[in-house]
């Protein structure tokens, strides 16, 4: 069986709160973007891992996918697998691939073994193995909120736009962008906003992050600078960064834009995916 994990933008990105357990309650729209990874399952004699592709850093053990096999079989009667994982998502980017690597792994498992796990229960395997992860299973836009756990469908109108994607190839950590965040209240409805059109959601809509990552990356400040030079409506960090994405109305030459970004991983689509 195979499954083709995508990749998620942030419309907004605050952090609200130190939460007791460590960890910190967030607020922020997750987009699902068309930019994916290849993942392959199939029976086998003995459990097997294998990826190509964008390199991936650290130990295979620490790899979401094989923790996601480690994790159905510690509490289901399931056999050993081959998984090949394919990767064009680049990491490090705030992007969530490797999120989506592990939460599509749950539902392969899930479909290869008729598990008949509900969307509930692969949520809570997923939120064990990462934040970001329980997004994944169902895949659909949604207006997040606790520590990624709770989550409620946002109705985003982007029928009219297109999106320009940049990767400067800047691996973010995770612990190092938290590590220069103040938790405290956005001062706005992210729900309410997002009604109104992206060219008023400049300046508003923020992503928290952002202070902290440009400090140490102006290059990846100056990328979202020139996204909204070259007309884009919206333009924002996602995630812990380091990808910067831009909102444009349909009839833009993105190609044209992304001549600017040469040297960059860059990527275009049209809303809604």
């Amino acid at each position: 069986m195979i499954a083709f994990p995508n990749a998620k933008i942030n419309i907004g990105l605050n952090i609200t709160s130190k939460r007791e357990d460590g960890y910190h309650n967030l607020s922020s729209c997750f987009l699902p973007i068309e930019w994916k990874d290849a993942l392959e399952i199939i029976p086998a004699n003995e459990f097997e891992f294998a990826s190509s592709g964008l390199p991936i850093p650290g130990d295979q053990s620490s790899n979401l996918s094989v923790l996601a096999y480690e994790l159905i079989k510690d509490n289901h009667q399931i056999s050993p697998v081959k998984m090949h994982l394919h990767k064009t998502i680049p990491m490090g980017a705030g992007l969530g691939g490797g999120s989506a690597d592990g939460a599509f792994a749950l539902k392969l498992l899930n479909d290869q073994f008729e598990l008949n796990l509900s969307q509930a229960q692969l949520e809570e395997y997923a939120l064990t193995l990462g934040s970001d992860c329980p997004f994944f299973i169902d895949n659909q836009p949604k207006l997040v909120t606790g520590r990624g756990e709770v989550m409620e469908h946002v109705s985003v109108d982007l029928s009219g736009y297109s999106i320009a994607l940049v990767s400067p190839g800047i691996h973010i950590s995770t612990k190092t962008a938290f590590a220069g965040i103040t938790p405290q209240d956005p001062g706005y409805d992210l729900k309410t906003i997002l009604k109104r059109p992206p060219n008023e959601w400049q300046g508003i809509v923020v992503n928290d992050f952002e202070k902290t990552v440009f400090g140490s990356h102006p290059e990846i400040q100056q990328i979202k600078e020139s996204l909204l030079n070259s007309g884009a409506d919206y333009a924002s960090m996602t995630g812990t960064g380091s990808a910067v994405y831009g909102i444009f109305e349909k009839g833009r030459d993105l190609d044209q834009v992304m001549t600017r970004f040469e040297q960059f991983d860059t990527f275009t689509f049209s809303c809604p995916i």
